[in-house]
């Protein structure tokens, strides 16, 4: 296991290079650019524009800034961020671990919520709560993610109120309230509408994939076995169906990871939360080059650890699966 982890990782960083290749020139390419917005002002002269250019470095061929981009990378330089003037790494620092929480507790309730929901729609096959289940996961996933965001801001901040202080009943933004004292209820309450919104979708899409797996894997001929050696019904599906059911979705799970920090822009511009995505969406219309370099690498490496964890799931849940 250890050298085939070890490969993996060696295998990431030509991948990562090919990536960051790609990356650098289509952001390069997109017509605008930093001076973009200084394009207009009337007190700017064409040398004005051409000294910001050249102290930029953008009047140097494309791809002499991406060797000298890839250079200071590998000595640990991110370069600045036109807008704050901040190292890159400095300003990805501050904001991953945010990012990091809102996916940590969504995923978590998404796994809490798909999982159960989609073993006992199986285990009940065309029962009330099997029709239900399915009913409510296929409105789940057709519902637009950000159109269920500005829902939940306009029922439960804007309509409904708290009887006792008249306040809006939740939060409808940021990640905690602004001078007061630290408590746990306030930053529960803060995190309470952009976890549903992203839990909406995956936790409905992971209910269906489980059923699915579940379905197929309990009539399998060594789930009769079991049972007819008198295991008991919780054994026969946690110890055997459970985990060969559940490799399918750790595909899924993986494969999401894209999708839940696209998930995440949404969710972090809509709820003003400080992470990852609203830092992106903030550099994109800024034409902040070295920081949405930044911002995109890091993804695409959590990407890369995703599938290679994923990997590892594999191993542990089947132990047919051998890594050499």
């Amino acid at each position: 296991m250890t050298r085939y982890l070890a490969r993996r990782l060696l295998e990431a960083v030509p991948l990562l290079i090919l990536i960051s290749v790609a990356v650098f020139f289509l952001i390069n390419i997109i017509p605008g650019g930093p001076t973009a917005a200084y394009e207009n002002n009337p007190h700017l002269t064409p040398q004005d524009l051409a000294r910001i250019e050249r102290e930029l470095g953008l009047n140097q061929p494309i791809y002499v800034r991406y060797v000298r981009w890839l250079g200071a990378v590998a000595h640990g330089d991110w370069g600045y961020s036109l807008a704050s003037r901040r190292p890159v790494l400095v300003e990805i620092g501050e904001r991953l671990p945010n990012t990091i929480y809102l996916l940590g507790v969504a995923f978590a309730v998404t796994l809490a919520l798909g999982i159960p929901i989609g073993m006992l729609s199986a285990l009940r096959q065309y029962s009330l709560f099997d029709h239900t289940s399915t009913t409510l996961a296929f409105m789940g996933q057709s519902v637009p993610i950000f159109w269920f965001g500005l829902i939940l801001i306009i029922v439960f901040h804007v309509s409904l109120r708290n009887p006792l202080t008249g306040l809006p009943l939740l939060p409808g933004g940021g990640m905690y309230t602004l001078g007061e004292p630290f408590s746990v209820w306030d930053r529960v309450s803060h995190l309470i509408l952009p976890v549903s919104m992203l839990t909406l979708a995956t936790a409905a899409q992971y209910v269906r994939y489980m059923r699915a797996s579940m379905l197929e894997v309990v009539h399998q001929d060594y789930i009769r076995t079991a049972r007819a050696k008198g295991a008991g019904g919780r054994r026969v599906v946690w110890r055997h169906a459970f985990k060969n059911a559940a490799l399918p979705l750790v595909t899924v799970i993986a494969l999401d990871l894209p999708t839940l920090f696209s998930g995440a822009l949404f969710t972090e511009t809509i709820f003003s939360w400080p992470g990852m995505g609203r830092l992106f969406y903030d550099s994109a219309l800024r034409f902040d080059y070295a920081l949405l370099m930044g911002i995109i690498m890091v993804n695409a490496a959590l990407i890369i650890l995703s599938n290679l964890a994923a990997d590892v799931v594999y191993g542990c849940l089947d132990p047919r699966i051998r890594y050499v």
